[in-house]
């Protein structure tokens, strides 16, 4: 039936990759706005983004799509969907929803065998599980502090060597 991955020419698997990570961005774009993240939409020029520090690249949309672009292309997109969950997650007002939204963070992002399964220790997976039989706006707060540590530590010194990253820096204001 089908065939594995390896029998494609590399020319398609790169062209897959690049779609992929474009589609991504997209749809970035639009949970961002779904969401209501608060955000900055200043413009900020070249010599403005060569200064940005991890978490001010998070709080601005064009910082955090580039971002999100360049995780998607490393297919690592789940940390920064992880993360932006947890944020929406800490900001729900209504108790009567954690729970509810607790339990689709946990089994897209946490448990063993998740669809978009976040890279965490067994004692951070335990003590978040724990946490979810009283869901706080808290509860994810360990397993987010991972997640943002592996992104900063990892993925960022990377980001900021990438392509994706010169063409933030270079791209014109306005």
């Amino acid at each position: 039936m089908c065939r594995s991955l390896e029998h494609l020419p590399v020319t398609c698997l790169e062209r897959a990759k690049e779609l992929k990570a474009r589609f991504g961005s997209f749809l970035l774009k639009q949970e961002l706005s779904i969401m209501g993240h608060s955000q900055k939409n200043k413009k900020r020029t070249p010599e403005d983004r060569q200064k940005w520090s991890f978490h001010e690249l998070l709080a601005h949309k064009e910082g955090l799509c580039a971002f999100t672009t360049f995780l998607a292309s490393e297919y690592s997109e789940e940390n920064i969907a992880f993360y932006l969950a947890c944020e929406e997650y800490r900001n729900t007002k209504s108790s009567s929803k954690l729970c509810a939204k607790a339990r689709k963070i946990y089994e897209e992002f946490i448990a063993s065998d998740a669809p978009r399964e976040v890279n965490l220790d067994n004692e951070t997976r335990n003590i978040t599980l724990k946490n979810m039989e009283q869901p706080t706006p808290s509860c994810f707060n360990l397993a987010q502090s991972k997640i943002n540590t592996l992104m900063e530590k990892d993925c960022y010194p990377r980001f900021l060597k990438s392509a994706v990253y010169q063409e933030l820096i270079t791209q014109h204001v306005g």
